[in-house]
């Protein structure tokens, strides 16, 4: 059985971003979206490119901080699974988390946003904290049929809805 990574949330964090469980590379590193070829850090680093998420060095920690000073955070819908490799597909026996703690360790949370498919399965447990849920499309290297600009104007339309860019 795998194990998932904690939330990267601040009491600030006003959307929590879920994916469905890290992959090979990110458990291996212990960093959310720790594949380089995931274009999460890329999407977010355009949708504000006047701060460099690389300004403070492009280690992971100043990732982190970086992501938490735009008041958003990062979670799992899978606290753990058992899974060959990284694909959603190859999930089998999934816990999920529990996304009512999110309410106590993020009052300020407004939203949450699904990022790809199995993610989003989970919409009808994340409903019930009565936020605006949202179904982006995933960052995954695997979802090559959304090219990277409709999947920034996707995202990027989330974060507007919500006054953050």
């Amino acid at each position: 059985m795998l194990t998932g990574l904690a939330p990267l949330v601040s009491s600030r964090t006003r959307v929590l971003i879920l994916g469905s469980f890290p992959g090979v590379a990110s458990l291996a590193a212990q960093q959310y979206y720790g594949h380089p070829q995931n274009h999460f850090w890329k999407i977010l680093q355009a949708i504000w490119p006047s701060s460099p998420i690389s300004s403070g060095g492009d280690s992971y920690q100043n990732r982190s901080k970086w992501l938490l000073d735009r008041q958003l955070g990062v979670w799992d819908v899978y606290a753990s699974c058992e899974r060959e490799g990284s694909l959603d597909s190859r999930i089998r026996q999934p816990v999920v988390n529990d996304f009512a703690a999110m309410l106590v360790q993020c009052p300020a949370l407004e939203a949450i946003a699904h990022n790809g498919g199995e993610s989003f399965k989970h919409a009808r447990h994340t409903a019930l904290l009565g936020l605006p849920v949202y179904k982006l499309p995933s960052t995954s290297p695997a979802n090559a049929s959304w090219s990277f600009e409709r999947k920034l104007a996707a995202w990027r339309e989330v974060f507007e809805k919500h006054g953050m860019v």
